[in-house]
């Protein structure tokens, strides 16, 4: 299989499948998932790459995307590639001054926004922007300001024919070559001013290799996006799938994935752990809330469900007569319906982006969800280790992928080399510098690697809190062991310059409300229920249970409810729903400095 530039790669691909349909979309006419044959998308990047041409963009010159999911984006994305000039993704959900940054640190000429809000934001920035030329508004809805600097896609990207231009396409792919650099993507500035990470087509083309040793995925299987194509996770894994002949659909509202997941039945879907965490949660609760006879059976069938997949399959020991029969039943009452949450196809999930704890990965593992863990960053093309088909531990990242090497440096840092690693940050030649060791890629994560070659991260070393006593605290270690909890959404943990640890925490409050029911705990509200003295000696009880193998330093002295949970729209989480730290210490200040009295 031919690894190639990406322009050079996808116009194989047209080729090969013309009229298969290369992605899906749901009308909202119809309310139905309808496809994009080989041959309209290849039309399609075309006439972008066309319009690209005719405004003027030069070879390596970046274009910015700023959009939520459609297919659209990963059409823009390669007609943009496909002259040789640079994709620079923006967040749907970043802010304005956050866009700002973007467009004047990569001099961005060309946007393309995905809906009105984006396009509001866009707009903003021209009158006293020097770089900004041009708004692509992708869909018809948008109401276009008047404004000589917007247009909507359909009118841009008619071009028509010319052959000067027709020309120039055909120089730059005659002229592409894997080192040409393919996108600027902008950390989410969780610690800091975001750095613009480069990734050229080798960083693609070698990755998509990797994957295709690693995985085993075919023309005949589908996928549904769901995480932001802004993040390279999702962004590489949807090239990976189209280089594949992967049907790929697009969920473009993050919050009907639920929906999505039974309508397309895919057989592959990305994810990062929150998710598996809220439907553990969901299965735990409705077992709880199940007869007695219920819960017996929901517990039987995740035992059979564990000795099978766990203990012998995963690692190839045969299964026994006896098992396999009671496998069928419990697949038959319980597991398969567990699995049809998710479409109930699913041969494959790849999940990053942040810690998950063993026993959840351990229990969808035992209703038959193969989630492949795996560990990255940005500036790694995210996977440089992934669970394998069979000897994976539940606690690990999974072992170094084909092509890149782990290995530990002072302080436990996980360094990494390999085809998959940036070229640097875009502009800031001091702070790639430093990254670097030797040709290793410095991570700014602590882990182990045992003799089997399994990898185990331990701490994110820029998240390390130190208290005043200076103990060093690990806040992702607490929050990966309170968020398994029932009761617990979210949790942020606070210690950093403090006399003890502390935590602001987000209940599950459809979880909360059943148990003040079944207590006759009366409210009218959830601050009525955060403000109960049962409440709150429920959740310092739990506390004290989820902690109780923490050392005393590392525990939660204090910590309070809050009545709403913490979003990306607000800040206060990143796209793939890590902690904004910095944001949310600012946010909460009152709050935090009444649990210290101060």
């Amino acid at each position: 299989m031919d690894y190639q530039n990406l322009g050079v790669n996808i116009r194989n691909k047209v080729k090969q499948y013309q009229q298969k349909n290369a992605m899906y979309y749901k009308s909202d006419k119809t309310k139905s998932w309808e496809g994009i044959s080989w041959t309209d998308f290849g039309n399609n990047i075309e006439n972008i790459s066309k319009a690209l041409l005719n405004f003027g963009i030069k070879p390596q010159q970046n274009v910015a995307i700023f959009s939520q999911n459609m297919p659209e984006w990963i059409t823009v994305d390669l007609g943009i590639m496909g002259i040789r000039a640079v994709t620079v993704p923006i967040y749907a959900t970043n802010s304005s001054k956050e866009v700002e940054y973007i467009v004047n640190d990569s001099e961005i000429s060309v946007i393309f926004v995905g809906e009105q809000e984006q396009y509001d934001e866009a707009i903003s920035l021209l009158k006293n922007n020097k770089f900004l030329k041009l708004i692509v508004a992708i869909r018809d809805d948008i109401k276009l300001k008047q404004s000589s600097n917007s247009i909507y896609l359909k009118d841009f990207s008619s071009v028509g024919e010319d052959k000067k231009i027709n020309e120039e396409l055909q120089k730059r792919y005659d002229n592409c070559t894997l080192n040409d650099l393919a996108c600027i993507i902008y950390t989410s500035g969780t610690t800091g001013e975001p750095k613009g990470v480069m990734i050229d087509h080798n960083n693609f083309s070698e990755t998509i290799k990797a994957h295709d040793i690693e995985l085993d995925y075919s023309d005949k299987d589908s996928s549904l996006s769901f995480l932001p194509l802004s993040h390279i996770f999702e962004h590489n894994w949807v090239l990976a799938c189209l280089h594949n002949g992967v049907e790929v659909y697009f969920n473009e509202n993050a919050k009907l994935i639920a929906n999505a997941l039974k309508e397309v039945k895919p057989n592959y879907m990305c994810s990062v752990p929150r998710l598996f965490e809220k439907i553990h949660s969901v299965i735990q609760e409705t077992k709880n809330s199940s007869s007695v006879i219920k819960t017996e059976l929901i517990n039987w069938a995740l035992s059979v469900g564990d000795n099978y997949n766990n203990q012998h399959k995963r690692l190839e020991k045969s299964v026994p007569k006896g098992l396999k029969l009671k496998y069928r039943i419990a697949n038959k009452l319980v597991l398969n319906k567990l699995r049809n949450i998710f479409g109930g196809n699913i041969k494959m999930m790849p999940c990053g982006g942040a810690p998950m704890d063993a026993s959840i990965v351990s229990f969808f593992h035992a209703i038959g969800i193969n989630v492949k863990v795996g560990y990255g960053l940005t500036e790694t093309m995210a996977t440089v280790s992934l669970f394998g088909e069979t000897n994976f531990e539940f606690s690990s990242a999974g072992k170094a992928i084909a092509g890149s090497q782990i290995k530990i440096g002072d302080n436990n840092e996980i360094l990494v080399k390999g085809p998959g690693v940036m070229k640097g940050y875009y502009k800031k030649i001091a702070e790639t510098n430093a990254v670097f060791i030797d040709g290793w890629f410095r991570t700014g994560d602590a882990g182990k690697i045992d003799e089997f070659g399994n990898l185990y991260i331990t701490d994110r070393i820029k998240d390390l809190m130190k208290t005043s006593g200076g103990k060093y605290i690990a806040p992702q270690k607490l929050e990966t062991a309170f968020v398994n909890d029932i009761f617990i959404d979210q949790i942020a943990i606070i210690g950093d310059q403090r006399k003890f640890v502390s935590a602001l925490t987000v209940p599950n409050f459809e979880a909360l409300k059943k148990y003040a029911e079944k207590n006759k705990i009366s409210f009218e509200s959830v601050e009525d229920l955060l403000n109960n003295n049962q409440i709150i000696e429920m959740f310092k009880q739990r506390f004290d249970e989820l902690q109780k193998n923490f050392s005393g330093f590392e525990k939660i002295k204090k910590f309070t409810l809050l009545p709403k949970e913490f979003t990306i729209d607000a800040g206060e989480l990143t796209a793939t729903l890590k902690i904004k730290r910095k944001v949310i210490a600012k946010k909460y200040k009152q709050l935090i400095d009444k649990m210290y009295g101060d």
